[in-house]
C-alpha cells in the first residue's frame, strides 16, 4: 500500500463523558456489554472504536491498561461474517499470556454471538489442538509472531481472506526481535485488510511499519499525565537481602490484602520463595515458564474464585494477567527497568479498583528506585517495617472480628453458654478465667500474640556493616551462588550480524519462548553467522525444545550447548566466575 504522506492524527480526551450506545457497536455486542456492567467507553476506545467502525486504518498511542483490547475487540466483533469459516482477524501479540487475555476478552465480548471461534495460538503449546481447531474453522486468531509464522510456513493457516489484523503491544514485539517476522506477516496477508496498531511508544520502527504497511491510518493518542494507574497506592522498604522473608511474612500480618502477586527475578526464586510461604501458612503457589500451561490456567483460575491468595512469579509468567481479586502487588525483587514495573503494578488498581503496590529495596538499589519515580513522575512513599506492635495490633483486631462474628450465630451461643455454666458450676471458676482459657485452647500452637523474640527487628540480624566500604555485607553474594541457582554455559545460537540481530533481540524472543528472565541471561558475544548466549546450565528439556523451535529475525536459531572450537569446558556448577568466552 502506499499511503499518502499525512496521517490524521486525534488526540483522545482522558475523560469521555460518551456512552458505548453512541458508538454504533452490533446489538449483540451491546448485550454482552450491558451484561459485564460496562457503560462509558475509556478514552482511547471512545476514540477508536468510531474510526474502526468506518474502515480506517488506526495507529493507537497507549499505555497498558487503558482498555485497547476492548478498543480493537468491539469493532471487530460487531464487522465479523459467521459464515465465514477461514480466519477474518488476526491478532499479534509478543506473549502467550497476553494472547490468552485476548482471546478472553474476544470470548466475553462475544458471549450474545451464536458460534463465534477464537483461536489462541502461541509457543508451547501442542500443534495438534490448533490444528484440529483451524481445520474446523476459527473467525479470530490470536497469537505470537513466531506460532503464527511456523504455521504459514506450514501451509496451516490461510489468511488469505483476511479482513482485519491488529498489532497489539507492537514495540514490546520489536523490542522482543518480531520485527521481520511481523513485516513478513504484513506483506503476505491481503492488501485490502483493516490494520490497528497499538504502541506505548512510538520509535523509528514503529513509525516506518505505519507509513509503509497502514493505509491513512488515523493516529490516536490518549495523553497521560503518568504512566501507573491513580487507583495504586505505591510504597517502598529499604531492606537487606537477608531480611526479605521476614519483611513479606509482617507485611502479609498487617495488610489487608485479598489477592497477592509477589514477583522475584529468576524461575528458582518463584518455587523457593512459594515454598517459604507456604511453610509459614500462607496458601500461595508459583507460576514461570517451566510451568505446564494447563497448570498455569489451574493456578490463575485458583486465584481469581479465591482458592489461592498470592502468587509467586517472574515477570514473563505474569504478563497477560488479568484477576480483579488483586489488591496488591510486592516487587519482592525491584525490576531493573521501569517499563517492568508499570507493567508488574498495573496487575493492581484496575478498573477503577483501589491498589497498592509495595517494592523492596535493598541500598545498593537505590538507583533503581529513582530512575523508576523519574520515568512515572510519581514519588514512591518510603514505608518502615511493621514492628512487634504493629502485627499484635493486627492480630488482636482480627481476633475482635472473629467475636463479633461468633456472637451473631445465636444457636452456637446458646450451646457453649450450657457449656461454661456447666464448667463454672462445677469448678468453682469465674467465667471470665474460663473465656481466656477458651482463648488460649483456640490459638493452638501459634501464640495469637508475638513477643520481641519471635520476631526481632532486622537489624538484630543484619550482618555487620563495613564501615570502610559502606556496603552491606548480608548482600554480597554471587549471583550464580544463590540458592538454587545454577551456573551459566554457553550456547550456540544460528542467527548472527548478517541477520541484522542485537543482544535485546536476542533476550526478548529466548526469553519468551522459554520463560526466561533477564537474570538467567549472562555475556552474549555476537558473530557474523552465529552468536554464543550465556544460559543456565541447568535447563530443562521442555525448556531446550521451546528454544531450539525459537525464530529471531524470522531464522530458526537451533539452540544447542557450544562446545567451543576445542571443546572447552563449560564453567562448573557454583563456580563464581564467569564462563569463559570462545575465541574465534
Amino acid at each position: 500500500m502506499t499511503p499518502p504522506e499525512t496521517t490524521a492524527t486525534t488526540e483522545a480526551d482522558s475523560a469521555p463523558t460518551i456512552t458505548f450506545a453512541e458508538l454504533g457497536l452490533s446489538d449483540d455486542v451491546m448485550t454482552a456489554l450491558k451484561e459485564v456492567g460496562y457503560e462509558h467507553p475509556s478514552a482511547i476506545q471512545a476514540a477508536t472504536i468510531p474510526t474502526l467502525l468506518n474502515g480506517r486504518d488506526v495507529v493507537g498511542l497507549a499505555q497498558t491498561g487503558t482498555g485497547k483490547t476492548a478498543a480493537f475487540a468491539l469493532p471487530i466483533l460487531s464487522r465479523l461474517d459467521l459464515a465465514q469459516k477461514t480466519p477474518q482477524a488476526l491478532v499479534l501479540a509478543p506473549t502467550r499470556e497476553l494472547a490468552l487475555q485476548v482471546c478472553e476478552a474476544f470470548e466475553k465480548y462475544a458471549s450474545a454471538m451464536r458460534g463465534v471461534h477464537v483461536l489462541p495460538v502461541y509457543g508451547g503449546q501442542a500443534y495438534g489442538v490448533q490444528l484440529s481447531a483451524l481445520r474446523r474453522g476459527v473467525h479470530i486468531v490470536v497469537g505470537t509472531p513466531g506460532r503464527i509464522m511456523d504455521h504459514l510456513d506450514k501451509g496451516t493457516l490461510d489468511l488469505s481472506e483476511l479482513k482485519y489484523l491488529v498489532l497489539d503491544e507492537a514495540d514490546e514485539m520489536l523490542k522482543m526481535g518480531f520485527a521481520e517476522d511481523v513485516e513478513t506477516i504484513l506483506a503476505d496477508t491481503p492488501d485490502d485488510k483493516q490494520v490497528a496498531l497499538f504502541s506505548a511508544t512510538m520509535p523509528a520502527a514503529i513509525r516506518r511499519i505505519s507509513k509503509q504497511y497502514l493505509n491513512d491510518p488515523d493516529e490516536i493518542t490518549v495523553k497521560t499525565k503518568t504512566t501507573t494507574s491513580v487507583n495504586t497506592t505505591q510504597r517502598y522498604l529499604m531492606v537487606s537481602y537477608p531480611q526479605k522473608v521476614d519483611a513479606l511474612t509482617r507485611i502479609l500480618e498487617v495488610e489487608n490484602f485479598e489477592g497477592m502477586i509477589v514477583f522475584v527475578r529468576t524461575k528458582n526464586e518463584t518455587e523457593t520463595l512459594a515454598e517459604k510461604l507456604r511453610a509459614r501458612g500462607y496458601s500461595a503457589q508459583a507460576i514461570n515458564g517451566d510451568v505446564a500451561q494447563v497448570q498455569r490456567e489451574r493456578t490463575v483460575e485458583q486465584l481469581k474464585s479465591g482458592a489461592l491468595d498470592i502468587l509467586v512469579a517472574t515477570d514473563v509468567a505474569a504478563r497477560g494477567l488479568d484477576v480483579e481479586r488483586i489488591s496488591h502487588v510486592i516487587n519482592y525483587d525491584i525490576p531493573i527497568d521501569t517499563e517492568s514495573y508499570v507493567h508488574r503494578i498495573g496487575r493492581t488498581g484496575r478498573a477503577g479498583r483501589s491498589g497498592d503496590a509495595i517494592s523492596f529495596v535493598t541500598p545498593r538499589e537505590r538507583r533503581l528506585l529513582d530512575a523508576i519515580e523519574r520515568a512515572t513522575r510519581q514519588p514512591l512513599t518510603q514505608m518502615q517495617l511493621p514492628s512487634v506492635d504493629d502485627v499484635n495490633a493486627t492480630r488482636l483486631s482480627r481476633f475482635d472480628d472473629a467475636i463479633t462474628e461468633a456472637l451473631q450465630n445465636a444457636e452456637l451461643m446458646s450451646v457453649f453458654r450450657d457449656v461454661i455454666g456447666h464448667y463454672v458450676e462445677h469448678h468453682d471458676v469465674p467465667e471470665a478465667d474460663v473465656a481466656a482459657a477458651l482463648a488460649v485452647v483456640s490459638q493452638g500452637g501459634t501464640p495469637l500474640l508475638l513477643t520481641k523474640d519471635d520476631l526481632r527487628p532486622p537489624r538484630e540480624n543484619r550482618p555487620e556493616r563495613d564501615a570502610r566500604s559502606g556496603d552491606d555485607r548480608g548482600e554480597r553474594q554471587p549471583r550464580r551462588s544463590r540458592e538454587g541457582q545454577s551456573a551459566l554455559v554457553p550456547y550456540r545460537i544460528e542467527v548472527g550480524r548478517r541477520h541484522r540481530v542485537e543482544p535485546r533481540q536476542i533476550v526478548g524472543a529466548l526469553a519468551n519462548e522459554g520463560g526466561l528472565s533477564r537474570d538467567d541471561f549472562g555475556a552474549i558475544k555476537i558473530m557474523p553467522d552465529f552468536s554464543i548466549v550465556e544460559l543456565p546450565a541447568s535447563l530443562s528439556s521442555e525448556t531446550m525444545r521451546k528454544l531450539e523451535s525459537t525464530r529471531i529475525s524470522g531464522q530458526l536459531i537451533s539452540l544447542q550447548l557450544d562446545r567451543g572450537p576445542r571443546g572447552k569446558r563449560p564453567a562448573r556448577d557454583g563456580d563464581d566466575r564467569p564462563a569463559r568466552k570462545p575465541r574465534y
